[in-house]
């Protein structure tokens, strides 16, 4: 029986990319763009001899490490160690405002935040009633700390008892480890959670492993993997969510 629901947050609670039209208004650069700038300023600052093009390429090569872990080994390196191994590339030492910079970089989607899912504070109150609430959360740019901001800026992070971050825990989903620890968080066991998100690989796979149920959700960003999906059901708008729950 489930006693614990669990949230993924990236397109699950939050509509990711949703903040690139708010930059767009203001006249502000992609993200991606704005993180490329902050690398290059910070280092050019210190080392008028390095060029743009080179540190293009250590900006790529940062995250390309960052990809390979997420993918490969299920681990999420924090923002300032995805960067020293920028730095590393370079091979130059940290600058001295270093830390401004990784601060500025995981600060960036707090201050402008992207978009909530539609009516995902009422559907979090309603089901706080009778289930323990947590959210299991990889960590890109923004860490747990940044995430958690977000919650509270929207008003829901009271209904949530247990908080799993993978840039805190040091492992990310699928790993069992941080489903593990959301049971131990929530106090139940993990056949009694039912997890919630919108990718296959990490969510439901993850969820699978410890053999705790899911559902994946599709009405944040739908990837067309419905038909082939482990889940225990598919969720693509929040008004289905009640029903889902009690047929699982």
């Amino acid at each position: 029986m489930v006693q614990a629901i669990t949230f993924d947050f990236w397109d699950t609670i939050a509509i990711d990319e949703s903040d690139e039209l708010k930059r767009k208004d203001v006249g502000l650069p992609t993200k991606v763009q704005a993180r490329l700038q902050l690398f290059a300023d910070e280092i050019l600052r210190y080392h008028s001899e390095i060029n743009l093009s080179q540190i293009g390429k250590a900006f790529q090569h940062a995250n390309e490490n960052f990809t390979n872990l997420w993918k490969q080994k299920h681990i999420t390196l924090p923002v300032v160690d995805r960067f020293r191994e920028g730095y590393r590339f370079l091979e130059i030492e940290l600058t001295p405002s270093f830390d401004v910079f990784v601060k500025a970089i995981e600060e960036m989607e707090v201050l402008i935040p992207p978009y909530p899912v539609d009516n995902i504070a009422k559907v979090i109150a309603s089901l706080a009633t009778d289930y323990k609430l947590g959210i299991i959360s990889d960590t890109i740019h923004t860490p747990g700390r940044g995430i958690k901001k977000m919650l509270q800026n929207w008003g829901i992070i009271q209904y949530f008892s247990g908080f799993i971050f993978s840039d805190e825990v040091g492992r990310s989903k699928p790993s069992p480890v941080v489903f593990k620890k959301a049971a131990e968080t929530l106090e139940v066991s993990t056949n009694e959670i039912l997890h919630i998100g919108d990718r296959e690989k990490t969510d439901i796979d993850g969820a699978v492993r410890v053999r705790a149920k899911s559902v994946l959700y599709t009405g944040a960003n739908d990837r067309d993997l419905s038909d082939q999906t482990r889940a225990d059901a598919i969720c693509r708008n929040y008004a289905e969510l009640t029903e889902i729950l009690k047929q699982l």
